[in-house]
Order: structure tokens, then sequence, then C-alpha cells
């Protein structure tokens, strides 16, 4: 059914698509003021009802082919390739240590003399208490 549906609301809409360019537009009755017109082949009104006529009902089927294909669409249920796919087993969680592991180091003279005191000396406190501060 969703087949059909497709193949007609193609070729429907191909076929909107010519009749729409073979009408003419608002300014091709000037140059029938000047030559000759095809006014015979269709009656005295030329062929503007007739292909108003067919792109109306072009249309028509067009919206009803439209309408009717996403509505099979919404309502189709889609089957799963995936059943037969089991769920992964949980990764366990990894425990954090509550204090941070300590890797000792080889010291020598020379990086203890590069390493940083762990205190402020006092001359230096107390030269940051007294500096002025902004207001």
């Amino acid at each position: 059914m969703t087949t059909l549906l497709i193949i007609i609301h193609v070729l429907v809409s191909l076929f909107l698509i010519v009749i729409v360019l073979l009408q003419h537009g608002k300014g091709a009755d000037v140059g029938a003021t000047f030559g000759g017109s095809s006014q015979s082949l269709f009656g005295t009104e030329g062929p503007v009802p007739l292909l108003n006529k067919i792109t109306t009902f072009a249309a028509i089927v067009f919206m009803g082919t439209s309408i009717s294909l996403a509505y099979i669409s919404a309502n189709k249920s889609t089957g799963t390739v995936m059943k037969e796919v089991q769920a992964p087993a949980p990764v366990p969680q990894a425990t954090v240590p509550s204090e941070p592991a300590t890797i000792p180091m080889p010291t020598t003279g020379q990086q203890k003399d590069r390493e940083a005191p762990a205190t402020m000396p006092a001359a230096d406190k107390s030269a940051s208490e007294n500096a002025p501060t902004e207001k």
C-alpha cells in the first residue's frame, strides 16, 4: 500500500510540475494582441480554464497522497534489529581513596635546596600585614 502511494505521489508531483510550467503568465496576453493565438483549439477563452481545473485536481491528489504518507509513516510500528542484543554488564565503580597516595621521590642535596619553605619567614609576614590597603 505504501509503495503504491509513493509511486502515485511521485507521478502526480512530476505531472504537477509540468502542468504549472505549461501555464502562461500574466504578461503572455500582450503577445497575443500583436500576433495570432490558439483560441480555436481550446475554445474562445483559451486553455486557461482547462489547465486551472487540471492543476487543481493534481494539487488535491498531491496533498491527499502527502497526508496519507505522513499518516502511515507516523503510525507505522518499527521493528528493531536489536531484539537479541543484551544490555552490557554494569561497570563496577572505582573506589576513591580518602587521602591521595604519596609517591616517595629520591632526594638529593640540590633538590632539598630548591624546595620552598613550608612557612613564610616572620619578617615577610609583618611586612605584608603593615602594607597599605587601597580604600
